[in-house]
């Protein structure tokens, strides 16, 4: 069976703010924080029960695989179902449906108080968190966000997989233009079919219960529910002004042109950008 080139991201305990940000943040390299948020009262608090009964009748936007296909529902949500029935249908291996980007704390901000930040997470922010909900078995495709914000992503609520690639890897990693998404199979590399993938390098970790993956800004990552969960995620925007500029055309050229030809032409585009992706990998000259 093919395999991709793995490292374990390194985890530390009882980092301070001031090696944190000379081993990690500055130069980008990831981490897990195995304690980071070892106090926070959310982690007992915020159970799939609580949620339920607390803020049930809220109204979320669920996502499936369909989220990345070509077609009416790219980069769109499947329907709106109130929250008490998401959490209900999360505990089902047989639904993949997800939430994310969600902003539970709009809406309900005194949840605010059960997060405790510790001076290790100065310059991210405190006000757009949000949260991300899997069902076991979900899958949260190879991407990286594309206004290439360092993050910090804390799980609450059962095991997380999660695989990562630094962005210069992204011709090898078949990225598709006009978007921040490939579409290789991580688990299930197909070598004969992406060659590039033989010469890429990333890391993998298994994310429990109230540790915290740090990820440098342009990371590609791959996220699997091990088990049904979820967890939150803030960023910092901190950033060179080249790479906001390189955020800003993202967001307000790439994005709107990529959603404007899929919904006139799926089919053809995705083609399109399937072969431009092909033809662009860059494999080590021999």
């Amino acid at each position: 069976m093919d395999r991709l080139n793995l490292i374990p991201i390194p985890r530390v305990t009882n980092i301070s703010a001031g090696e944190f940000r000379k081993s990690y943040l500055a130069p980008e390299r990831p981490v897990v924080l195995m304690d980071m948020a070892s106090t926070w009262p959310a982690l007992k608090k915020w159970t799939p029960e609580y949620f339920a009964r607390e803020y049930g009748s809220l109204q979320v936007k669920v996502y499936d695989p369909s989220f990345t296909q070509a077609g009416t529902t790219y980069m769109s949500s499947l329907r709106t179902i109130t929250f008490g029935e998401y959490l209900n249908l999360m505990p089902l291996s047989a639904t993949d449906l997800r939430l994310f980007a969600f902003n539970l704390f709009w809406q309900a901000p005194d949840l605010r108080k059960d997060l405790l930040w510790p001076d290790i997470t100065k310059g991210f922010s405190k006000r757009f968190v949000f949260m991300f909900f899997g069902c076991k078995g979900s899958v949260t495709q190879l991407h990286y966000d594309p206004d290439l914000s360092h993050l910090l992503h804390t799980v609450l609520h059962g095991k997380k997989r999660v695989v990562i690639f630094p962005n210069e890897q992204s011709k090898n990693l078949y990225k598709h233009p006009f978007s921040t998404r490939s579409y290789v199979d991580v688990d299930h590399p197909d070598l004969s079919k992406f060659p590039g993938l033989k010469y890429v390098a990333g890391y993998q970790t298994l994310l429990h219960p109230g540790e915290t993956l740090f990820m440098p800004s342009g990371y590609w990552h791959h996220m699997v529910y091990e088990e049904a969960g979820y967890g939150i995620c803030t960023r910092c925007s901190t950033m060179p002004m080249a790479r906001k500029l390189r955020a800003y055309i993202n967001m307000m050229v790439y994005f709107p042109i990529d959603k404007i030809m899929n919904k006139l032409y799926p089919e053809p585009w995705f083609r399109w950008k399937e072969a431009r992706a092909r033809s662009t990998s860059r494999l080590p000259v021999s």
